[in-house]
């Protein structure tokens, strides 16, 4: 089942997320629906917290770039209580980031190029990998959701302040999507 995206704005992209446990009610039915709806959304990785759920959970799935990048080819991943390690003496690199919690915006990101990851997958094995190039990109993107962070964050000042009138349309639902979304409700006013 496809689900709305939460965007930008919305309390559940800043609350802290909580360990998944071997119970967790329907795991594998929303580890399903993530990835229907990342795919119906047209994105590579999506997290927990997009879909409303603040549980450390995020699936990613980069093979659609294969062709740019040989690579990606067949790098699927559900990453359930992932711990991501920077690899603080690797290269910078910056580059392009979107994000389907901030449609309508790119900005250009500074990550770090190299990564230590654990994880345990949908079937509870737990897996330990080291991760470089634009697939620790993508893993440290979806782990920053995680983290109650997004990608505008490692923006700099100036470059926040720039984007803050497309920030603030999202946040007042003034933004068009190709898909389902929830955006910030705030409290009526008695």
């Amino acid at each position: 089942m496809v689900l709305p995206i939460y965007l930008y704005g919305h309390p559940v992209l800043r609350t802290e997320t909580q360990e998944v446990t071997p119970d967790y009610p329907d795991l594998d039915k929303l580890i399903q629906n993530m990835k229907d709806t990342m795919y119906a959304s047209d994105g590579i990785g999506i997290a927990a917290p997009q879909v409303g759920k603040s549980i450390r959970l995020i699936y990613i799935d980069v093979d659609v770039l294969k062709d740019d990048m040989p690579e990606l080819a067949g790098k699927k991943f559900v990453l359930i209580n992932p711990v991501i390690t920077v690899d603080q003496t690797s290269k910078t690199v910056s580059r392009e980031e979107g994000c389907l919690s901030l449609p309508g915006i790119h900005e250009s990101v500074t990550r770090h190029d190299r990564i230590h990851v654990k994880w345990q997958d949908e079937n509870w094995q737990e897996h330990e990998e080291d991760i470089e190039g634009f697939l620790a990109r993508v893993f440290q993107h979806e782990y920053d959701h995680l983290e109650k962070t997004v990608f505008v964050d490692h923006l700099s000042p100036i470059r926040k302040q720039l984007i803050k009138a497309k920030l603030m349309n999202i946040v007042k639902g003034k933004v068009s999507c190709d898909y389902r979304t929830i955006g910030y409700k705030p409290l009526k006013k008695k």
